[in-house]
């Protein structure tokens, strides 16, 4: 009883730093969404092309997905709290810096500051919730940061677009980048300092270790077909909704916004079920994959359903999608953590986040070119739900026990 108490404690201890955890991956997807919502008046004013608008949109992503590979690293190596602190720091400044440029050449180098920036969050936010929570616990935390990234989104949209409407867009970078750094005293003051759990020291594993693991590639299938439903629906659910079923904006913004809240909560729920199980008795390797199973299998029948759906059936499905989307969008960086163990999760999910990422450039690209030659949403939707299944098997099937894998017996394995 006094070890579940001294738990108890250590998890209260850890509560602000989750909720400022949530509030950095809140303002973390409002300041990388924020050009889009100011694209119309940002392309006037400084009299850029629709070409150069579209690499500075897509410039983020450069560094955003290439530095994955190196965050993870730098994470591993130095302080997390602080790493996430600097990260944190450059983007919001980037930020505001944006609302200051008056040419195409600095708002692009502004884009690619602000991805150098936002790259170390997912690493860092694993790293430490691997590093302070228990196993039985950490499915609730990672579905909170889950839940804080599919709402901003929506956060974004609507607060940021009010602003931008009523103020301008410079005024509302500025601000923005500004007042986001209020964030940084508060982390400072409750930033996790002491470890939650005593852990045995192992050997750091490198590089070539991580990727000669089988489990490693299962999970980066599994999250890369979680990113790609994630993708398809946070880049062109408004474009379905008003294309493929003849919304107006103001029935779009709302259908949409609910989308993403039901995907946010669903990712909560999914976590702390999780956990639940857990601390029942069972293993993580059932409930972990099980949670992802049932979460692939449902949003995969309802992107089904959606495409064959009528106007009277097709929201209830989108809602079905949100809540499958949610269940497995709950899970790729509790793996990550638990099988990379506390020394090696920066890497792990460094390296893994940087390959779920490429789903990011392929999801809509490809729905638009093939919504131009279909003139629908039949085969893009097909496609997401055939993406789905193989990331679900992948879960299953190719991840091995959800347990720390051992480094140890991989480096003896390894070629000399």
């Amino acid at each position: 009883m006094s070890g579940m108490a001294d738990e108890s404690r250590e998890l209260k201890a850890f509560a602000p730093a989750l909720v400022l955890l949530a509030i950095c991956a809140v303002i973390n997807y409002v300041d990388r969404g924020n050009l889009s919502i100011a694209a119309p008046l940002l392309k006037d004013e400084l009299r850029i092309s629709a070409t150069q608008l579209g690499i500075l949109l897509s410039a983020f992503f450069w560094t955003y997905t290439a530095l994955q590979f190196v965050s993870g690293w730098i994470v591993d190596r130095f302080d997390m709290n602080r790493v996430i602190a600097a990260g944190f720091l450059l983007w919001s400044l980037a930020t505001a810096a944006t609302g200051l440029v008056r040419g195409f050449t600095m708002l692009l180098a502004m884009r690619l500051m602000l991805g150098v920036g936002e790259s170390v969050m997912v690493p860092a936010c694993s790293k430490i919730l691997g590093f302070h929570l228990p196993e039985h616990h950490r499915g609730f935390a990672n579905g909170v940061l889950q839940g804080a990234w599919s709402a901003g989104p929506p956060v974004g949209t609507l607060g940021a677009g009010l602003l931008v409407a009523k103020y301008g867009w410079r005024p509302v970078f500025i601000g923005i980048g500004l007042i986001s750094l209020a964030w940084l005293p508060a982390w400072i003051k409750w930033m996790p300092r002491a470890r939650a759990m005593v852990r045995s020291v192992v050997a750091a594993p490198r590089f070539a270790d991580i990727l000669r693991d089988r489990s490693f590639w299962g999970v980066c299938v599994g999250h890369f077909s979680v990113n790609y439903l994630a993708y398809f629906m946070l880049t062109l659910l408004p474009f379905y909704l008003v294309r493929e079923r003849h919304l107006s904006m103001q029935s779009m913004v709302k259908i949409a916004s609910a989308y993403y809240m039901i995907d946010a909560l669903s990712s909560i729920t999914t976590g702390w079920l999780s956990d639940f199980f857990i601390r029942r008795g069972y293993t993580p390797t059932l409930v972990r994959k099980s949670a992802m199973a049932i979460g692939h299998t449902i949003a995969t029948i309802a992107l089904g359903g959606c495409a064959l759906a009528n106007s009277q059936w097709y929201l209830l499905c989108l809602a079905a999608i949100g809540v499958g989307c949610g269940a497995a969008r709950a899970g790729p960086l509790v793996f990550s953590q638990t099988l990379a163990g506390p020394h090696a999760t920066g890497k792990w999910t460094g390296l893994q986040n940087g390959f779920a990422n490429l789903a990011g450039v392929v999801a809509p690209a490809l729905t638009g070119f093939l919504v131009d030659r279909t003139g629908n949403f039949l085969m893009p939707l097909a496609i997401t739900a055939a993406v789905l299944v193989a990331g679900g098997l992948s879960w299953v099937f190719v991840v091995g026990r959800v347990e720390q894998v051992s480094w140890e017996s991989q480096q003896r394995r390894a070629p000399v």
